[in-house]
């Protein structure tokens, strides 16, 4: 329990210092420009951003940590599995068609949109690892994940209405462009989605050590595997609805934060998931956006260079211990 109480401390003090230094650094130095310049680059800009990155990231690594309990796999996640492509196509989809019909796009019909590509995508991941064995599922989520793209990346080069620059933008994932009603929205999903996950801790964990040993414990198998899957999808479909595809966040911030605390107990793991999964998208947040300022990278560009190392870190572990 030492620990974690070490760990929260740093998770904390890391916390603060992003957050301080999203809010501080940019493009346009808040400390050189006049009152009203500096209140509207804070309140209109940076702080909602800010308040994205940590509701989505947060949510990322909990839809990360669900999946891979889903799965008994540490190389699962919303990203490899392909997850997050179907929702960035079923999104896509929607926002071509309501900007066809020069309509506004609600935020609730985005995230429905998400939720179903992202429970259809995995749908057809659960039935092409029951056919083919465990063996196959990261290759067949890969495989429709670049499906997905791929048909995202076609419907948006022949579209030919001009908001669809700002399509291509979200596709590629950002925080950018997040406004305050957007963060409403985004909280009160992702808050309400992420007490039903650590309510479920006690379940989780039993089902860590084995479904015999659930079921010993009176945990419906059948009802705890669809709870995980569909709250998994909530939190990847807000994501996605908001911000676009962030690669590795789901997959490196449950292993990273595992391997800081030396335990797997839900109870401790889920709080720090969603801290850790905060701290880890305003780092790479802050680091797109001011790299090659005024130049803007992705973020999954960003998420992919520190996330990319992690899993090629687990993959060699297992294969040492297999």
């Amino acid at each position: 329990m030492r620990r974690f109480w070490v760990v929260l401390t740093i998770f904390i003090i890391l916390f603060a210092l992003f957050a301080g230094l999203n809010i501080a650094l940019g493009s346009v130095s808040i400390f050189n420009s006049d009152s009203g310049t500096a209140r509207k680059i804070l309140w209109d800009i940076r702080l909602p951003r800010m308040f994205a990155g940590i509701a989505l990231g947060g949510a990322l690594a909990l839809a990360g940590f669900l999946l891979q309990t889903f799965f008994n796999n540490p190389i699962a996640g919303p990203y490899v599995l392909g997850i997050s492509s179907g929702s960035k196509l079923a999104v896509a989809l929607v926002m071509i068609f309501f900007m066809g019909a020069h309509r506004a796009v609600n935020s609730g019909v985005l995230i429905f949109a998400a939720f179903a590509g992202a429970v259809l995508t995995m749908v057809f991941v659960l039935l092409a690892a029951r056919a083919h064995g465990s063996a196959t599922l990261i290759v067949s989520g890969v495989m429709i994940g670049y499906i997905c793209s791929a048909i995202t990346d076609f419907v948006v080069t022949f579209a030919d209405d001009a908001s669809i620059v700002n399509l291509h933008n979200w596709s590629r994932g950002s925080f950018s462009g997040t406004s305050w009603n957007d963060i409403k929205v985004m909280t009160v999903v992702v808050l309400v989605t992420s007490f039903a996950v650590f309510f479920m801790s006690k379940p989780i964990e039993a089902y860590q050590l084995g479904e015999g040993y659930a079921k010993s414990m009176g945990v419906n198998i059948k009802a705890f595997r669809v709870a995980l899957v569909f709250l998994s999808s909530v939190l990847v479909a807000c994501v996605t609805a908001f911000a676009g595809p962030i690669s590795f966040v789901g997959i490196a911030v449950p292993h990273l934060v595992k391997s800081f605390l030396k335990t797997s107990k839900p109870i401790l793991v889920i709080p720090m998931c969603f801290l850790g999964g905060a701290i880890f998208c305003l780092g790479c947040d802050l680091t797109a956006r001011t790299a090659f300022s005024p130049s803007e990278l992705s973020i999954s560009s960003v998420t992919a260079l520190i996330g990319a190392p992690v899993v090629i870190n687990i993959m060699l572990r297992k294969k040492r211990s297999a």
